[in-house]
């Protein structure tokens, strides 16, 4: 998957949206007051979803093993549970771009140690250096170092490594290749000081197009991995021999046998190539390389695998194939630490009909392929694959011999054999993670069995997100490349993305207020519609039909009873249709490009936003007119929404440092707007379900209150604020999207740029750990309102009241009850709960649990049922007493 959506699509807003210091129009009468809040965060379960360049296991300590990721941040391996723990969520707002790992290292001699190489891209794109992290705690908590030059995660050449490397014997010195010509970096004191290696001969010259004008693909990749020969070296002296390779065609790989102090170009090297990876078998003394005659991560014509003899000097040609016969170059390379004889490859450039996995187990004199041709085109596997965990991975494809569905993958450039078990094997793709632990009968005449083993790791771009108030669907998601995904269980992966048609990405969505069974979404396609409409909620889709002119998705806006819409493709100008867009008439009065959205209760109403002018619409988007408010920002780094339930009841967030910049709020459907007081930066806004006790939707957004960065709430509209994460989840740029949830009240959807859908809760509402012991038991007598709100063909939703109709007030409650159908409790919200079994307890949070009599405390569930039928509880307890069921 080509990881250029961050280009397209969010950070094509960065100058503005990324600055640190206040806009020059924050004034405002006074500030809000500020709180905290604990919530709990989670990822709305897909899976992967975005390329893993490198995996990385410890040397020293078994089940240690670390993933990063180009845009998405790195984790860490828990064997307990085969999951991925994140490790970079604490990136915050100004240093978004060190969500980009460029390289990884574990340290062998203290395993708690590791070090991570981060900044996204070298260019302007980013506006910090990148900085080398340090942990002596696995990742839980880091310390940093700035580096005088930038570093790229997401830049081309991002699959090859490791660039970052801790000597093995004297593990106080690390070595760091840099890209653009600033060449080989050494610390002596554990990665917390650097200093460059004057003594290296070589920056690299490798471009991958010298004529690009953006920085990104004309940057020099220069210094690409370093290995170290530990069988040079005693514990507590610096390792005397070691590899570096380098981006230069001519001169890929140089030697120091002297500890870093001197350099050579090892001598009769392959040239024509790039050295994408050099991994050393010590036992043995070969240096096995992986060459390509691009810098990857997919592209790659040619390539070769080579072994050079440490000791004699010799380079043997050991690829796989015939020069001739190769259409990819190879990178993923790997030696089985437990049997080094036995080393791997990849064809990671392989998109047709497959990527190939290469396998020897005699130091690279023959070798045996993951499939081979029968007769072509049918195939035989050497593997069995199952992603019903990710069943997503398929694509809905249903392709012609030779492809098949699930591929083995693409931009395959991450495969490494578990040096402490042979027969467990990880590869990383522009997908997911695969992996095996029964890899071992590759080499018996078996099938070894393949999966993803990638739960946990969310690296998800995310556009849009919209959460409709009913029907089946809890959130939808617009993401790059890999379009999207309706959400019926946020725990659950889904089990496909949007189809028919299937975007590479969608930029935008939306669902008609009134009808959420109507929906839209536009996104990026290489050839077909760039728009696709579904009339069950989402379930499934339909393609329209495109106004000449669209080249890409832009924004779609639907109206509130689902009777129209309005469209604002890339390429053209601004369209509506009636119906679901068989044909589309020019809107008239609004600039091409605009951000469009609907009135949420007026489906007449739209309205639309471009280059510091808002514009309404009242027929439907035939016309707009430019509204005569002032005051707002300059630029397109824009978002607003309308209120459900109010007629022109609309909020406006976005802006720059250098100009206007904040929330604004307007009441009379754009004719005016209100910047909202104390809100100094605020780049997203949504809504979700009222507080208990107020009658207008939550408020939510992305911004800066207070001098913090962060993720706000407020249930006031806006008088005050409280922050809701904290500075262990920042997840870098969040500025695309959110939404609250229009039935959960607390619930709030974050758009992350490479960390997923991420959801919170207020903490003891959302978990089934949450909430207060209540004091002694309540005196009195009790009454229990339960109804089922919504139902759909695996779960429901209810909310359920309980009155105090005695004559003291409670101090804590506690209420019991049972379900008769097998069902179970997946989330509460305004209780905390257990359940065993059929039995349900549920329990007062912080702040409710004073009752006064004759008061009633409210509480809300969703939960699965295995069959049809969803019968309510039959009686309820309050302590020991039974109450009264209305």
């Amino acid at each position: 998957m080509r990881r250029t959506r961050i280009l397209v699509a969010a950070f094509s807003l960065a100058a503005g949206l990324l600055a640190g210091t206040p806009p020059a129009l924050a004034a405002a009468a006074s500030a809000p007051p500020l709180a905290a809040e604990a919530y709990t965060w989670k990822n709305a379960r897909i899976d992967g979803g975005g390329f893993v360049p490198g995996i990385v296991f410890n040397r020293t300590e078994k089940n240690l093993a670390y993933a990063r990721t180009d845009i998405g941040g790195a984790y860490r391996w828990q064997q307990a549970t085969k999951t991925w723990t994140p490790l970079l969520d604490s990136v915050g707002w100004n240093e978004w771009g060190h969500t980009g790992v460029v390289s990884l290292a574990s340290d062998p001699v203290q395993p708690d140690k590791v070090y991570a190489a981060v900044g996204t891209y070298t260019n302007s794109w980013d506006p910090t250096d990148g900085a080398v992290l340090r942990s002596a705690d696995r990742g839980a908590t880091w310390q940093k170092t700035d580096l005088p030059f930038k570093l790229g995660g997401n830049m081309p050449g991002r699959g090859m490594g490791e660039r970052l490397a801790v000597d093995p014997n004297r593990n106080s010195v690390l070595y760091l290749g840099a890209p653009s010509g600033k060449g080989l970096w050494r610390s002596t004191d554990s990665g917390v000081t650097w200093s460059q290696v004057t003594s290296f001969p070589n920056p690299g010259n490798y471009r991958q197009d010298p004529s690009d004008t953006s920085g990104y693909a004309s940057d020099n990749q220069g210094i690409v991995w370093v290995t170290f020969d530990e069988s040079t070296g005693t514990s507590g002296s610096a390792t005397k021999t070691l590899y570096v390779g380098v981006a230069d065609k001519d001169n890929a790989v140089y030697r120091s046998t002297d500890a870093g102090v001197t350099w050579t170009r090892l001598a009769g090297q392959p040239t024509g190539y790039l050295a994408h990876k050099g991994v050393l078998d010590a036992v043995n003394g070969y240096l096995y390389l992986a060459y390509s005659d691009t810098g990857g991560p997919y592209d790659g014509g040619k390539g070769r695998l080579y072994r050079y003899a440490t000791a004699t000097g010799t380079w043997t040609d050991i690829s796989p194939v015939a020069e001739a016969d190769t259409y990819y170059g190879f990178s993923g390379l790997t030696v089985d630490r437990q049997h080094p004889s036995t080393l791997m490859a990849t064809a990671y450039s392989s998109w047709w009909p497959d990527t190939q996995l290469f396998r020897s187990t005699d130091s690279g004199a023959t070798w045996t392929k993951a499939w081979d041709y029968t007769s072509y085109p049918n195939r035989a596997n050497r593997y069995t694959m199952d992603v019903s965990s990710s069943p997503w991975l398929t694509f809905g494809a249903n392709p012609s011999p030779p492809e098949q569905t699930p591929k083995l993958g693409w931009m395959t450039e991450a495969l490494e054999i578990d040096p402490f078990d042979s027969a467990r094997m990880m590869f990383g793709t522009g997908a997911t993670v695969y992996g095996t632990e029964d890899l071992t009968k590759w080499d018996s005449g078996g099938q070894f069995s393949l999966k993803p083993m990638v739960r946990g790791l969310e690296e998800t771009a995310v556009n849009d997100l919209a959460a409709p108030p009913s029907g089946g669907a809890q959130l939808f998601s617009a993401l790059g490349d890999i379009g999207g995904f309706r959400h019926t269980d946020l725990t659950s992966v889904p089990s496909m993305m949007y189809t028919s048609p299937t975007f590479t990405s969608t930029t935008s969505l939306d669902f008609a207020e009134s009808d959420p069974n109507t929906v839209v979404r536009v996104g990026d396609l290489d050839s077909g519609p760039h728009i696709a409409f579904s009339t069950d909620n989402g379930a499934t889709w339909f393609a329209g039909q495109d106004p000449p002119g669209v080249s890409g998705g832009g924004t779609v806006a639907a109206a509130a009873d689902g009777s129209r819409f309005v469209w604002s493709p890339a390429g053209t100008g601004v369209r509506h249709t009636t119906g679901f867009g068989t044909s589309w008439a020019e809107s008239a009065g609004i600039p091409a490009g605009a951000i469009v959205e609907s009135d949420r209760v007026d489906a007449k109403t739209f309205y639309g936003f471009k280059s510091g002018k808002f514009y309404v619409s009242s027929d439907g988007g035939a016309t707009f007119t430019a509204s005569p408010a002032t005051g707002l920002p300059s630029g397109d780094s824009v978002r607003f929404k309308a209120l459900p339930g109010a007629k022109g009841d609309v909020w406006l967030a976005g802006g720059a440092a250098d100009g206007a910049y904040g929330l604004w709020h307007s009441t009379d459907g754009g004719a005016s707007f209100t910047k909202v007081p104390g809100v100094e930066q605020a780049d997203t806004v949504g809504f979700g379900k009222a507080a208990p006790g107020a009658s207008y939707q939550t408020l939510y957004t992305s911004a800066k209150i207070g001098g913090v960065r962060g993720i706000f709430r407020s249930t006031d509209q806006g008088a005050s604020w409280t922050r809701i994460n904290d500075d262990a989840h920042q997840w870098g740029w969040t500025g695309a999207a959110i939404t609250g949830d229009p039935r959960v009240y607390g619930r709030v959807y974050v758009s992350t740029n490479g960390r997923g859908v991420v959801y919170g809760d207020a903490s003891g509402t959302g978990d089934t750990g949450g909430g207060t012991d209540p004091a002694p038991g309540p005196t009195g007598t009790c009454a229990v309102s339960y109804k089922i709100t919504h139902q759909w063909a695996d779960g429901f939703q209810a909310d359920v009241t309980l009155t105090n109709t005695g004559a003291s007030a409670w101090n804590g409650w506690s209420l019991t009850w049972s379900f008769a159908d097998g069902q179970k409790v997946t989330q509460m919200w305004n209780a905390g709960y257990t359940q065993s079994g059929a039995t349900v307890t549920a329990r007062n949070v912080s702040w409710n649990g004073t009752v006064a009599a004759g008061s009633s405390v409210a509480f809300g569930l969703t939960g699965s049922r295995p069959g049809t039928a969803n019968t309510g509880p039959a009686s309820f307890k309050l302590g020991d007493r039974t109450c009264t069921v209305a």
